[in-house]
């Protein structure tokens, strides 16, 4: 698979996933074996306990400075790079994140091939990376007209998307999707691939990467055949050794059943799927820890306000997740999240996924 000057071996990108979940030791070794390791750059602060996040307040990152901290992603790049060499590495950002350009930037200084976006339409990502041009740039859509309007003001960069994540609402962690759409048959990931494939070809096409509930060999084998360079996986790469989440988290996964897993409100606006733990029994019952905006880390939750209403803070109970608190943890999964079993090596998992089980 060719992503911009790039060659990737095996056609399979690992879902950037944060806090802490996909950092140097996953995102690394996942490029040393040939697929595409994906960095998060979200909660970079809480890398290495804390020692590159700056200012702390409640043993926590102050402001979005400190919650992306740039001392921290460079930390992890490099860590990962001495683990994957020169093979392609990427980073995903999340537009809504505050300070989202600096992050980018940082990225790209620190020296990762590729930036990956969702969370938003990155309808500026170009401005953040014109003195990288090597630099690949994948958004992540849910519609063709999503990417008809990516494309339509990328135009004014003279730049398009080297690839498209495609994400249906199977995924883990926040949707692109109303709640309602989640459920709904014309939403799901085999139902909106088509009309990106197409919407693609407008623009002179690109690689399209099909993402959300992609499980084993076969449902990378059906993408494939409908026209997809290759597929994004997230959940199944937490259940390797390698995976930079504490064995707490991995537990968590292992021990879930289907009814476990379900969509919750976020602070973002959207819905989110994660694994039902005591946070949200805490959290209906009122004895959930109390709302205070330390991070301020992503721009719709309005510094806290949004945290409030529904309870929590997101960046608080996903780095107490990457932490290992199962108390007060949110422990994001695809809705596959329940079919794990067992803890595997990523070499084992990549040989599983590109030969079959």
């Amino acid at each position: 698979m060719k992503i911009g000057k790039y060659e990737i071996k095996h056609p399979i990108f690992q879902g950037g996933m944060g806090v802490g979940i996909s950092w140097d030791k996953l995102a690394g070794t996942v490029s040393s074996e040939g697929a595409l390791g994906v960095i998060s750059g979200v909660g970079t602060g809480y890398y290495e306990n804390k020692v590159h996040a700056g200012k702390l307040v409640r043993d926590k990152p102050k402001d979005a400075l400190h919650f992306y901290s740039k001392e921290g992603l460079t930390a992890i790049i490099k860590n990962a790079r001495k683990i994957c060499g020169d093979a392609p590495l990427a980073c995903n950002v999340l537009y809504a994140s505050n300070d989202y350009g600096r992050i980018v930037t940082d990225a790209c200084e620190a020296g990762v091939n590729m930036i990956i976006t969702g969370a938003g339409l990155p309808t500026n990502m170009p401005e953040f990376t014109k003195d990288y041009p090597d630099v690949a740039l994948i958004p992540i859509v849910s519609s063709a007209r999503a990417l008809k309007l990516i494309c339509k003001k990328w135009k004014r960069y003279n730049k398009l998307p080297d690839a498209v994540i495609v994400e249906g609402p199977l995924s883990g962690g926040h949707q692109g999707f109303s709640y309602e759409q989640c459920f709904q048959e014309e939403f799901q990931l085999e139902n909106i691939i088509g009309p990106v494939i197409e919407e693609a070809k407008n623009w002179g096409s690109m690689p399209i990467i099909a993402a959300g509930g992609i499980w084993d060999k076969n449902d990378i084998d059906k993408y494939l055949e409908m026209g997809c360079a290759g597929v994004q996986m997230g959940t199944r790469f937490i259940a390797t050794y390698e995976c930079d989440a504490h064995a707490n988290f991995k537990n968590v996964l292992l021990n879930a059943k289907a009814d476990d897993i379900k969509l919750f409100k976020s602070p973002v606006g959207l819905p989110a799927r994660g694994v039902k733990t005591k946070l949200q029994f805490s959290i209906e019952d009122g004895t959930a820890p109390k709302v205070v905006c330390i991070s301020n880390c992503v721009a719709p939750c309005h510094r806290g306000v949004e945290a409030k209403a529904v309870g929590y803070c997101i960046a608080d109970r996903l780095s107490a997740a990457y932490e290992g608190d199962t108390e007060t943890g949110l422990f994001f999964t695809g809705a596959n999240g329940y079919r794990i079993n067992n803890i595997i090596s990523v070499h084992d998992l990549l040989e599983k996924l590109t030969k079959g089980e």
